[in-house]
């Protein structure tokens, strides 16, 4: 059981770790017409801890989103140009822009957000 479930749980979540590889997961993301959804994180967040679980369950439901994670003291550059104030923060990202920011804690809002906003995407596209 236990090897099978480690196959499974491959993240389909990017780790963040610069300015540079912020930039280039948003450009190739925005030449793609790709979506993204980012957690802005903190590992003495036990709230951001908390919400990591429900990121890997949706970025594993969500195949044609790009999902990434952001570590607010490992990046803060990044953080400061998004105007993170508060772990967790979630933003939806279209074309570079910000469609939606959710702060706090809330599996059962991230997921509706995050389906209106792929299912908008959807639309747009057709």
């Amino acid at each position: 059981m236990e090897g099978q479930q480690g196959e499974q749980n491959k993240s389909r979540i990017v780790k963040i770790d610069s300015v540079e590889s912020w930039d280039y997961y948003v450009s190739q993301a925005n030449s793609q017409g790709c979506p993204i959804v980012v957690h802005f994180t903190a590992s003495w967040c036990m709230p951001s801890v908390a919400m990591n679980p429900v990121f890997e369950e949706l970025a594993s439901s969500y195949s044609d989103v790009l999902f990434l994670t952001v570590d607010v003291d490992d990046v803060k550059d990044v953080a400061s140009k998004m105007e993170v104030k508060a772990m967790p923060t979630f933003l939806l990202m279209r074309e570079g822009a910000v469609v939606d920011k959710l702060v706090g804690a809330n599996p059962e809002e991230i997921k509706k957000r995050i389906d209106g906003f792929v299912q908008s995407i959807r639309v747009f596209i057709a």
